[in-house]
Parts: C-alpha cells; sequence; structure tokens
C-alpha cells in the first residue's frame, strides 16, 4: 500500500504507525496503554451515546414531523392530557 495510514496486521485496528492524536500525521499518540485504553473506551461510549440520540431525533421525527420538538404537532399522543 502506498496510503500514509495503511493497515499493519501486527497493530490493533484503527491503530496507524505514522498516525497521532485526532489521526493527524506525525502529531504524536498516546504512549501510556491504559490511558490510551481509556480514551479509546470513552470514544467508544461517546459514540454510542451519540447514536442513541440520533435514533431518538429519528423517532421523534416520525412521530411529529419535526426532529427539533413540536409535540403540539402530534396531537394524538396517550401522553398529553
Amino acid at each position: 500500500e502506498t496510503n500514509l495510514l495503511a493497515a499493519d496486521k501486527s497493530r490493533a485496528p484503527g491503530d496507524f504507525e505514522n498516525a497521532g492524536r485526532l489521526g493527524l500525521p506525525f502529531a504524536g499518540g498516546i504512549e501510556d496503554a491504559d490511558k490510551r485504553a481509556r480514551s479509546l473506551n470513552s470514544e467508544i461510549a461517546n459514540g454510542r451515546l451519540a447514536m442513541m440520540a440520533i435514533t431518538g431525533m429519528l423517532f421523534q421525527d416520525g412521530l411529529t414531523g419535526s426532529a427539533w420538538g413540536g409535540w403540539s404537532l402530534y396531537v394524538d399522543s396517550p401522553l398529553r392530557a
């Protein structure tokens, strides 16, 4: 491969030799293995939270026609008193 970020089977997925912080080439990465693992777990958790938020917006858009609120548009809601 001639790409700057070439996959290497001896490294973890996404752990490129020339990529550092934020995937910037030659920016230097996190050397401490525990800190790197904690950072990666935080990134995964934040990504999962973002996926749940988008799913909620899509569900709300399907109910009300507006992803930004507008529950007043959904007059058949059993939650309305």
